[in-house]
């Protein structure tokens, strides 16, 4: 059991338990070689016994490892800390887009895009590196203060040449955000994350999720066989360009997405030049009258 006080490789001492999840335990502590603060993640106890779950954490300390990127969490240095595998990372100040939706329910549509450019831009980084994140959802994007956001949780990331359907049980990541193709079992690509982020755009913008059919099985049907809804359905401020690109990126078929997440930045910038996107739309009660 890891205590307040505890030092890990004589270099980290804990100072303040940050939370628990699904995997690990997360703690603040500070770094005596960096003279810094950085969050620890730590591998519960229970799951050891399961070599897919150590293999699992390891390799998302691998994989983080590789990126530097100003929108990427930074994993400064991994290892083993009484059996359970750890790593230091960057000790992020800030709150996730779910906690942030769950505050606000739905974000402006440009404050949406500027977020979307720095996640396009971060995710576009991992596919250079031939890594496929897989799990792009609000929960693990980092918001700051300044306006940052850092994208986290490469537990479930693959390598872009290998062909996870042959290694995997099982369909992995959060069914909300799934792909078409995972639902069914296919092979994922850079089009499987490009899908993600279209329902993470979706999300911010309207407060609400493309598919909320209830069990998890009847949303991934939803992927599947469903249009996939216009923004303006739910948010009909929204603009048509922006619902364009968010309906191009979670087109059913990968071929029809964007090529690649510089596309689909690309897309967005042009559209955040375009002002007459975001003049305020007034009804007609307000055009005559002046009502708000």
């Amino acid at each position: 059991m890891v205590k307040i006080g505890d030092r890990i490789d004589n270099r980290y001492r804990i100072t303040a338990r940050l939370g628990t999840g699904g995997m690990a335990e997360v703690f603040e502590a500070n770094d005596f070689v960096s003279k810094r603060v950085v969050a620890i993640k730590i591998m519960r106890e229970e799951l050891l016994d399961n070599h897919e779950n150590v293999e699992r954490f390891e390799h998302e300390a691998t994989a983080c490892a590789q990126m530097n990127h100003p929108n990427i969490i930074k994993v400064y240095n991994h290892g083993y800390y009484d059996d359970r595998p750890y790593m230091a990372y960057e000790y992020i100040k800030g709150q996730t887009l779910a906690e942030k939706l769950a505050f606000l329910t739905q974000l402006t549509v440009f404050e949406s895009c500027q977020i979307m450019v720095q996640l396009l831009d971060a995710v576009s980084y991992i596919h250079a590196h031939n890594i496929i994140h897989r799990d792009i959802k609000p929960q693990n994007i980092f918001y700051l203060a300044d306006g940052t956001v850092k994208i986290a949780d490469f537990g479930i990331a693959v390598d872009a040449n290998i062909d996870e359907t042959k290694t995997e049980k099982g369909i992995m990541g959060s069914v909300f955000y799934l792909a078409p193709e995972i639902c069914e079992g296919k092979q994922c690509s850079i089009q499987t994350d490009i899908y993600s982020i279209g329902v993470t755009f979706f999300e911010l913008i309207t407060g609400r999720l493309p598919f909320e059919e209830g069990r998890a099985v009847d949303i991934a049907i939803a992927h599947v066989k469903k249009p996939f809804p216009s923004a303006t359905k739910y948010s009909p401020t929204v603009p048509k360009e922006i619902d364009k690109i968010i309906l191009k990126a979670c087109k059913r078929n990968p071929k029809e997405r964007y090529a690649s997440c510089e596309e689909m930045k690309n897309a967005i910038v042009s559209a955040m030049n375009n002002h007459n996107n975001f003049v305020e739309k007034k009804g007609l009660l307000r055009r005559i009258f002046g009502f708000k």
